[in-house]
């Protein structure tokens, strides 16, 4: 079964419905984003939390620093990279981070290229996302599934990007990813709607083999 991954939580009402709802992760965005939150809501929203749901911090070209000081007061499970991190950044990050701590790499795609280049990537988890010029992510937009197909992807990775509980079954089926991952369309007016999560998480784990 896919695993699920519901992003951009900020508030109380989004941790209650996760803890309802149960998505294996949730994201809190560190990023400059109208999802962003400070690592001192993240302390406290972890705190609320139930712990058998995983915590990943989203971060845009980060001191490393910072990101590992939040990792240690938000007990994150993972640290998403959605800038224009390199190889070197990535290997002097995993030196502060704590063991078991693991890192995602998130790759916009617009092409076959893209897909080829991000293979080569040493994160521990890929994420492909739709391209955009004015975002890094949760825009809604998504990409040509198909296109990983074509080159052949036999490392683990999630898929973002415009999907939702109408299309999370094609998706799937056509990318075959280890987890989706979804912000903008379990939102309503920028906020998380229950209903709307509760209905993805559905479809996603309504899909037969």
């Amino acid at each position: 079964m896919p695993l699920i991954k519901i992003c951009g939580m900020s508030r109380h009402k989004d941790i209650e419905a996760a803890n309802i709802l149960f998505p294996d992760y949730i994201g809190f965005v560190f990023a400059q984003s109208r999802r962003q939150v400070s690592p001192e809501q993240a302390e406290i929203l972890v705190k609320v939390l139930d712990n058998r749901i995983k915590t990943v911090g989203v971060f845009v070209n980060e001191n490393i620093q910072i990101i590992s000081q939040i990792v240690d007061s938000s007990k994150l499970y993972a640290v998403q990279l959605h800038g224009d991190e390199d190889e070197d950044y990535i290997k002097a990050l995993r030196l502060l981070l704590p063991s078991g701590c693991k890192v995602w790499k998130a790759v916009q795609i617009r092409n076959v290229a893209d897909i080829t280049v991000a293979k080569k990537i040493a994160s521990d988890m890929l994420l492909f996302d739709a391209f955009s010029q004015n975002a890094r992510g949760g825009t809604g937009e998504s990409f040509d599934w198909e296109l990983i197909k074509l080159t052949e992807v036999s490392r683990p990775f999630f898929l973002a990007g415009g999907i939702t509980a109408e299309n999370a079954a094609e998706a799937i089926r056509l990318a075959e990813p280890e987890g989706i991952d979804v912000s903008s369309s379990v939102e309503t007016e920028g906020y998380k709607d229950f209903d709307k999560m509760k209905k993805l998480i559905r479809a996603v784990r309504n899909i037969k083999d």
